[in-house]
């Protein structure tokens, strides 16, 4: 159970009486206090009602939710992969299995204050991109990434992923985000990275990829930066924002595969090859080599703004590639945030091809020698926390720090869900969803001159107003029920053996996404709690 010091109740009253504007607060009850006896949620989306063998298919995303840029490696039979986690602590959730299909997340990468500081970024801040390697000469994991508010790039290492990664080893001399490792077969190792064009750009949105060889015996940079991509492909189309790059050793050549065009529907993947790390880099001509932006507006199961992808191959020869991509309730309107998707990858005349130009990311495909586990990262699914553990579940985080009791937050993983709790009614707390400070919707049991009442309030563009407020019995356990079905989310409460009542019904979420609220997350679930 959740529980709180009572020198932190008089900050929470005042946090609560404005209603989480900022929606930084605290978590604070008394000392003696269960807050939550339990949290449960329920996803129902159309798009994964659908009949498949598990046993040989697999529903996409592979991880539903605010799972972004997605990086993934292998040890032997087994794989890793780890996600964005942006201004969310502990950071870069990790996750492990057999058969790239079926996950189970193992911890988080970055789980103390010595390898994350958040303090005063913005939700979209923090932790970008961040890419994982398996160096086979020295038996050691590597995570590299960038913390884009307080400190830059920097990379952790492991000899085993379930266990304490090192503290951050910096990197000052990249300049730019989404840094990744390449480790050779002749034992250097490389780093390629998004930077700003060397010298004058010559357009807004023109980026480049570096090069920098890097010493795994002296933990540092090997001389200057090179230059080996300026803008993109088809630079005479002044391409925007090349980033997220990965370079790779297959066969006799070089591949260096990058994200292309921004985050919005625009998105895409392209490669260019090369006989040596240096270059000169070659374009494939069937670039983009995965999009979604020529297909038709109207189109089932819509996916979109799919990228930042990243290349596997399997123990048994067979390529794959992982990538994130959005899946909108309505114009290109996503709560869930980016989310991670899996695809076979075909070869033609020496060149990747993750999905040919004009074909939809499907909701079901194919792969051999599937090993089916229970999961809650896909799919249509129900789960109940009783916090009755010693820690919690790692589906929970917190904003920024740790410090003190925060709100717990957790994804929102389907577009129609519902979610529930049960607190005490004489306790000032209930449901905060959450994009950011400014876009949030709050379901909170307070007091309203003196008297104990639930107050539901949406803020949008950083102004609050007032939905709705009722009394309630602050003698009863009280129940709080969130049902969303798109953008319309319904509020209901319970006490005793009443049945539910309604407090209010088509609340518009809409500035829940991405595409109102900004930024790079997708919508949080929180829970809080006060004296």
């Amino acid at each position: 159970m959740w529980r709180s010091k009572t020198n932190q109740s008089e900050n929470m009253k005042r946090i609560i009486s404005q209603l989480l504007l900022t929606a930084v607060c605290t978590l604070s009850a008394s000392a003696q206090d269960a807050v939550f006896s339990y949290f449960k949620y329920t996803g129902n989306d159309t798009r994964f009602n659908k009949s498949y063998d598990p046993s040989k298919e697999f529903l996409n995303p592979i991880l539903a939710g605010f799972y972004p840029d997605p990086s993934v490696c292998r040890k032997g039979d087994t794989y890793y992969l780890v996600n964005s986690s942006f201004s969310f602590y502990p950071g870069v959730p990790i996750f492990e299995s057999k058969d790239l299909v079926n996950w189970t997340q193992i911890g988080h990468v970055l789980n103390r204050e010595s390898q994350l500081q958040l303090e005063g970024q913005w939700v979209s801040g923090g932790i970008y991109a961040p890419a994982i390697r398996y160096n086979r000469q020295n038996d050691t994991f590597y995570m590299i990434t960038t913390n884009v508010g307080k400190g830059g790039n920097f990379y952790v290492k492991t000899k085993d992923p379930h266990q304490r990664w090192s503290d951050p080893i910096y990197l000052p001399k990249v300049d730019g985000i989404d840094p990744s490792f390449l480790f050779d077969d002749d034992g250097r190792a490389y780093i390629v990275h998004n930077a700003p064009v060397i010298g004058q750009a010559e357009y807004d949105g023109q980026r480049a990829i570096r090069l920098l060889e890097f010493s795994v015996e002296g933990d540092s940079i090997i001389g200057k930066p090179i230059e080996i991509v300026r803008g993109g492909t088809h630079v005479t189309e002044r391409p925007i924002w090349i980033e997220g790059p990965h370079l790779y050793h297959i066969g006799n050549y070089y591949y260096l595969m990058c994200a292309e065009g921004g985050t919005g529907e625009g998105h895409s993947e392209v490669v260019f090859r090369a006989k040596r790390p240096q270059g000169p880099w070659e374009e494939c001509p069937y670039n983009p080599i995965l999009t979604q932006r020529y297909l038709p507006e109207m189109r089932a199961d819509k996916v979109t703004c799919t990228g930042h992808a990243d290349l596997l191959q399997t123990k048994e020869g067979d390529w794959w590639a992982v990538f994130l991509g959005c899946r909108p309730y309505e114009e290109n309107m996503y709560n869930t945030g980016r989310e991670t998707f899996l695809l076979p990858v075909t070869w033609e005349n020496g060149w990747p091809i993750i999905l040919e130009n004009g074909a939809a990311v499907p909701t079901i495909a194919e792969k051999k020698g599937l090993q089916p586990c229970k999961n809650l990262l896909t799919g249509n699914f129900t789960y109940t926390d009783h916090f009755d553990s010693a820690t919690l579940n790692n589906r929970w985080l917190f904003l920024r720090s740790p410090k003190g009791d925060s709100i717990r937050y957790c994804r929102q993983q389907h577009a129609n869900f519902t979610a529930e709790t049960e607190l005490k009614a004489n306790k000032v707390g209930g449901i905060i969803l959450f994009q950011n400070e400014q876009y949030n919707i709050i379901f909170v049991s307070t007091p309203v001159n003196g008297r104990p009442s639930l107050v539901l309030k949406r803020t949008e563009k950083g102004e609050e107003r007032q939905i709705t407020s009722c009394p309630i019995d602050s003698t009863r356990e009280l129940r709080l029920k969130v049902e969303a079905r798109g953008r319309n989310y319904s509020f209901y409460y319970q006490q005793g053996d009443a049945a539910w009542q309604t407090l209010s019904t088509g609340v518009d979420g809409a500035h829940l996404s991405t595409a109102r609220a900004g930024g790079f997350v997708g919508a949080m679930i929180g829970l809080f709690s006060g004296n």
